[in-house]
């Protein structure tokens, strides 16, 4: 127990906690007031909060379905990660509730700020509660028990994580198109979701994603202190054997940012015009000091 109690950070739950009210936000004023539905645990929250009776609620509702999820998932996921999951729902159901009844703002048939238009209902409940989501992922959290149940059942049912959410979401947004009796609304809301989808990977990876070179030479030595002298950044050398002519040759691995590849490109064949080089995405980079 002092371990996990070691291990969760003040900075992560005031991270989660504007997680949780960011993505509270984005669905009770955007999405809620004109009837778009979230993805995952969070959108079959909505639904139950719209076909059942006024005391049952979307924070009742998200907190009933969630928590019992990432509880059941806690051997799996680990105790650090399903208490910063439980809490950031716990903030999410806390200011959903804040803002649909305590606060003087009615969300009950429009939205406060885009009004009735579906479209930039759509974008930007989408794009907000991403947002959130996002967020709450790099804090160590979760904002939905769809994760969870996917991985859990994924592979009972013989299908991969990603095609278990994608099939829990589609039949989401069919039983709302027969609740609701028009396919306008759950149409609008895919477009919530792919917003939403496109939001987390920004917040997650990064708008600007480093470029990792990894160059396959024989002159690392002149070609890795070239690149340093240039850029003031180490790289990282590696010896190699070709597979074909058992050539021994070396790795240099350098990363960049994509506005600077082509200036690497432009060293390394000015110092080896034999070099080989690959490109690849970085989706976050670790200092010793962050």
């Amino acid at each position: 127990m002092k371990k996990v109690l070691s291990s969760l950070r003040i900075k992560n739950f005031l991270l989660l906690t504007i997680a949780g009210i960011v993505n509270a936000f984005g669905i009770t004023v955007f999405l809620s007031p004109v009837n778009l539905y979230d993805s995952g645990i969070s959108g079959t929250s909505m639904l139950i909060d719209r076909i059942t009776p006024d005391f049952i609620t979307l924070s009742i509702a998200l907190l009933a379905l969630n928590i019992p999820l990432f509880a059941f998932g806690l051997k799996r996921q680990g105790p650090v990660f399903t208490i910063y999951a439980i809490y950031t729902v716990a903030i999410y159901s806390l200011a959903a509730w804040l803002i649909t009844d305590v606060l003087p703002i009615d969300v009950s048939f429009a939205s406060p700020l885009a009004g009735q238009d579906l479209l930039l209902c759509a974008l930007f409940g989408g794009v907000i509660s991403g947002v959130g989501s996002g967020l709450a992922i790099r804090a160590g959290g979760a904002m939905d028990g769809i994760e969870v149940m996917a991985v859990i059942f994924a592979k009972r049912l013989g299908i991969t994580v990603g095609t278990f959410v994608m099939i829990y979401n589609v039949i989401l947004y069919i039983i709302c198109g027969i609740v609701l009796q028009t396919w306008i609304l759950p149409l609008y809301s895919i477009v919530t979701y792919f917003a939403g989808l496109k939001t987390i990977d920004f917040i997650i990876e990064g708008i600007d994603r480093a470029k990792s070179a990894m160059i396959i030479t024989t002159m690392p030595d002149e070609i890795s202190d070239k690149l340093s002298e240039e850029f003031g950044t180490g790289t990282t050398k590696m010896d190699c054997v070709g597979g074909y002519l058992k050539q021994e040759k070396a790795i240099v691995y350098f990363v960049t940012n994509r506005f600077q590849l082509g200036k690497v490109k432009s060293i390394v064949h000015g110092i080896d015009p034999a070099a080989y080089i690959t490109i690849t995405d970085v989706a976050d980079v670790f200092k010793k000091n962050n």
